[in-house]
């Protein structure tokens, strides 16, 4: 069993309609000698200094989200791939402290596999650049400006797939036009979406 890292005890201290549910979670996650860090704010279980899960909560949920979850064989169905963007992670969710400790073996079992997968190096296949969804409205501006379609296709796989799913995620044309045109000198300079 590990032992709890000082440094992160305020996360599980800090006001939270969740407080009594991670507190829980963490004594799960310590029972299988994961080392404690904090990481985005959360409080992180590492492997040899590879993350294997974090707990994280929002407004109707707290959860573990297991890092390369998508390897994970999941028997009891509970894995939940946050959005279809998602690749890698998969969260399981909680929405009461009673429902955690009813799983606790359960949620160990899971925890186990997680670090038998990153003991044996697997590493989960991520979609390339070119198999994401390409908006129209990206196409029409990459024929009618040539230099903008250069730029764009020169940015790095990471900074074009941030772009492709930011467009696409726009529900309306007008908006995705805006998005795209919003974005053309960051793009046309060779910038990120955050650079």
């Amino acid at each position: 069993m590990s032992q709890p890292n000082p440094k992160v005890d305020f996360y599980f201290d800090k006001p939270s309609p969740w407080q009594e549910a991670y507190r829980e979670l963490r004594k799960i996650a310590l029972r299988c000698d994961l080392a404690e860090e904090l990481k985005w704010g959360n409080a992180c279980y590492q492997f040899e200094g590879k993350n294997i899960m974090l707990i994280h909560g929002f407004k109707e949920y707290c959860a573990f989200l297991f890092f390369k979850g998508a390897l994970l064989k999941d028997p009891q169905g509970i894995l939940i791939q946050q959005t279809k963007t998602v690749q890698a992670p998969r969260q399981i969710r909680f929405t009461s402290t009673a429902q955690i400790k009813k799983l606790s073996k359960v949620l160990q079992t899971y925890i186990l596999e997680a670090i038998a997968v990153e003991q044996a190096g697997l590493k989960v296949q991520l979609k390339k650049t070119s198999e994401f969804e390409v908006p129209e409205e990206l196409r029409r501006a990459f024929k009618t400006d040539a230099k903008f379609d250069e730029a764009f296709h020169s940015l790095t796989p990471g900074r074009q797939r941030a772009y492709l799913l930011f467009f696409a995620a726009a529900k309306q044309a007008k908006t995705r036009e805006a998005r795209i045109e919003k974005y053309r000198e960051k793009i046309l300079s060779g910038r990120g979406m955050d650079d």
